[in-house]
């Protein structure tokens, strides 16, 4: 589930392992490239992190964010 807080839709993925987690952020750049709309994220090992806000709009959540988010979600089905 995604939490706003501080003006950002925030998450963290688990996954079996590093690749597994590295397949997933190249699934989620191509992702963001298309919507022309970029996570702030980060990875350790086996976790994705990821914050999301519209620069645009002064650093807060919009639509933009919405529909990413569920996007990505989306590819996890």
């Amino acid at each position: 589930m995604w939490i706003e807080e501080n003006h950002k839709l925030k998450k963290t993925y688990q996954f079996k392992d590093f690749s597994e987690a590295f397949a997933f952020m190249t699934r989620v750049a191509i992702l963001a490239e298309k919507m022309n709309h970029h996570p702030n994220w980060s990875n350790v090992y086996n976790r994705v992190s990821i914050e999301l806000s519209t620069h645009d709009a002064g650093n807060i959540v919009t639509e933009k964010d919405r529909k990413l988010a569920e996007a990505i979600d989306n590819l996890m089905k």
